[in-house]
């Protein structure tokens, strides 16, 4: 990546810039824009997030905020309430209070006098999530938005309830935002006599958001809200949408482009959760010039050719040796000029014939421990793996050998008639690419809570022994199977730890099975090119303790449990500027035993510290799943120091009856 210290215009930063909100409470921003801007006013840029801007994001803030301002506009870095150097407390993700402190900073914004009047909104995952939200709520002056690794649908395409099933990272992330939002204000902002009591205030009142999310195990009011496919046309804001195939927001992209009247373009890499101009797997692409002419049409007025752009690019991925990681993923960029393509035909292929003898699918609770994460972003070994483990444990469908390439591009789908013994089930599909040597590799899956083949909203119970007919849909990809390989479609009834298993063993009798594949006429090489990344100088620190990030199985063979164990110890690092040092470390563990779905629990240990010149606090943060037949059982604590005295401390604990899920 190459890094630019001289730009058009002169950068001026304002590291704490508060932004009060009517109700009083105020906003910390990091604010970065051309020195002359009061004399030559700008458009702004808007990032609004609760992962702390003085500590948190400021690896990326530094790459990205600083070349956007260098290049004629204020670029705005907002710590949330309740988070960070903000005042007030937090309660819930995408709250209304979250979205109208946006609006309001937005409104804030384009009436300073360095502003044109003009405003775009950016973000990644959450800030991704709540630009799209911020949109839909059609704050005058936003005029534009690049959202990244996102969604429109908070139910069934995010952490919480794919294809009605419980996700385990509802949990994961449960548990990771208990331990972000556990932190305090920097000391040198907040000030030395306030810092502490906006601390202790903030966890008093820390939400740990698991028992809340259970709460709504059907897609209900809570989850339309915020949810952008309930009125796509509430989006007026042009969109840049973007995302990665080794993400779990991989969806978006094609939703946004397919269904929003506003300009939208879509984008998808090879990469995992981060921004396209430091991300991996290679090839990363100049995702700064990209937003700078997506941002100088929408927001100067520039006639860049934004507009000319294909409506859908998309890097279709070469076959690859499978692995935990991957630096990089050969491949080709291919261009659609409307999105869905009529280019994309679909091949039906008939996996169980109607009139044929059933086919039983009956997995062990532990298939699936080859999924990988829902979304990586470590750059560590968190990627699917060889799925012959779990091939081994699902009822495999394997298809000719192909005699030519094929590239598929876009959301395979399985058309099943099944039964089931019980009267709740889930189904897992994976469509992998088999090498001539056996090796399997994971191109798309899909789950659904086989209640929900109907409605999200209004699950029906299986009757046992009765066949029922159910689509389920797999994610998007972009993937070519050379010559030589063959599909495989693999299907179980548990998929662990991605999701959480039915309360009971399930037997599911499979009477026909119909894969539907989109196929684009194979790409002859790259269709659309990119330039190569760029960014603002990085931001200088010292490393005090490097990162790592480990993943074990074990299989009790005395009991017979399995548990993956996850450490990921991010290091810690001094900021040579201001001298606060930060480090993070996450443990889980998620144990299962393959004949006993009530077996399954999962616990995380979050453990977060920040210092200087003497000066230090510690987070703990511990929290633990667990579930019988009628009830989900979870548990939190908190712990707090201040040097080595303990100065706070909280426990979470409640039963959530199980749904029909």
């Amino acid at each position: 990546m190459k890094t630019v210290t001289e730009f058009p215009r002169k950068v001026v930063e304002f590291p704490d810039m508060g932004i009060v909100m009517p109700d009083g409470c105020r906003l910390s921003a990091r604010l970065w824009m051309p020195a002359d801007a009061a004399d030559d006013p700008v458009p702004a840029i808007l990032e609004h997030l609760p992962y702390r801007k003085r500590d948190g994001t400021i690896f990326r803030d530094q790459l990205t905020h600083p070349y956007f301002a260098g290049h004629g506009y204020a670029s705005i870095r907002v710590d949330m309430r309740g988070n960070g150097d903000s005042e007030g407390l937090m309660d819930d993700e995408y709250s209304e209070q979250e979205l109208q402190d946006a609006c309001n900073v937005i409104a804030w914004a384009a009436a300073q006098p360095w502003c044109n009047g003009n405003v775009g909104m950016m973000g990644i995952s959450w800030g991704g999530f709540n630009c799209l939200q911020t949109a839909a709520k059609q704050p005058p002056a936003l005029k534009a938005v690049i959202s990244l690794c996102s969604t429109v649908d908070r139910y069934a395409d995010d952490i919480h309830y794919k294809g009605g099933c419980l996700l385990i990272e509802n949990f994961g992330w449960a548990s990771t935002m208990l331990s972000y939002s556990s932190r305090p204000p920097d000391p040198l902002l907040a000030g030395d006599n306030r810092w502490r009591d906006l601390w202790l205030t903030r966890l008093e009142n820390q939400p740990f958001l698991a028992p809340l999310w259970l709460k709504h195990q059907h897609r209900d009011a809570y989850w339309k809200r915020g949810s952008i496919c309930e009125d796509y046309s509430a989006i007026q804001a042009a969109v840049l949408s973007i995302g990665g195939w080794h993400d779990g927001y991989r969806n978006t992209i094609s939703h946004l482009a397919a269904n929003i009247e506003a300009p939208v373009k879509g984008i998808v890499g090879p990469w995992i959760h981060k921004y396209p101009h430091y991300a991996a797997p290679e090839p990363r692409i100049g995702f700064l010039q990209e937003a700078l002419r997506w941002w100088d049409r929408w927001l100067k007025g520039t006639d860049t050719g934004v507009e000319a752009d294909p409506a859908y690019r998309a890097y279709v991925m070469d076959s690859v040796r499978p692995a935990r990681w991957h630096p990089e993923r050969p491949g080709r960029w291919v261009a659609d000029p409307v999105w869905p393509s009529p280019d994309i035909k679909t091949q039906e292929i008939e996996l169980i014939p109607e009139g044929s003898e059933p086919v039983i699918v009956a997995s062990p609770q532990s298939c699936g421990l080859a999924g990988g994460e829902y979304f990586p972003f470590t750059f560590g070994p968190e990627l699917p793996g060889d799925q012959r483990p779990d091939d081994a444990l699902s009822v495999c469908f394997d298809q000719p050998v192909l005699t030519e390439a094929i590239d598929i591009v876009g959301a395979p789908e399985v058309l099943v008639r099944v039964s089931s013994d019980r009267r709740q089930a889930n189904i897992a599909i994976r469509l992998c690419d088999v090498h001539p040597d056996g090796a399997s590799e994971l191109i798309s899956y899909g789950v659904l809570n086989l209640t929900h083949r109907n409605s999200h909203e209004f699950p029906q119970a299986l009757v046992p022994g009765e066949t029922v007919t159910a689509r389920v849909v797999l994610d998007q990809c972009a993937y070519r199977v050379p010559a030589g390989h063959r599909l495989r479609i693999a299907v179980s009834n548990a998929y662990w730890p991605m999701i959480w298993p039915s309360p009971e063993p399930v037997r599911l009798d499979l009477a026909t099975a119909t894969l539907m594949l989109p196929l684009r006429p194979l790409a002859q090489g790259d269709e659309v090119t990119f330039p190569t990344p760029e960014a603002a100088a990085p931001w200088a620190t010292e490393t005090i303790r490097s990162a790592n990030s480990e993943r074990r199985v074990d299989r009790d063979e005395k009991t017979g449990k399995i548990t993956l164990s996850i450490v990921d110890d991010f290091g810690e690092v001094r900021d040579l500027e201001h001298g606060l040092a930060n480090g993070s470390i996450a443990r889980e563990t998620w144990a299962i035993h393959p004949d006993d779905p009530l077996s399954a629990s999962g616990k995380t240990h979050w453990t977060q510290t920040l210092s200087r010149n003497g000066w230090s606090v510690r987070t703990v943060t511990s929290a633990e799943m667990r579930s019988d037949a009628q009830n989900f059982m979870v548990n939190a604590r908190i712990e707090a120091y201040e040097g080595e005295k303990l100065v706070f401390e909280r426990n979470f604990d409640e039963k959530i009856p199980r749904a029909l899920l």
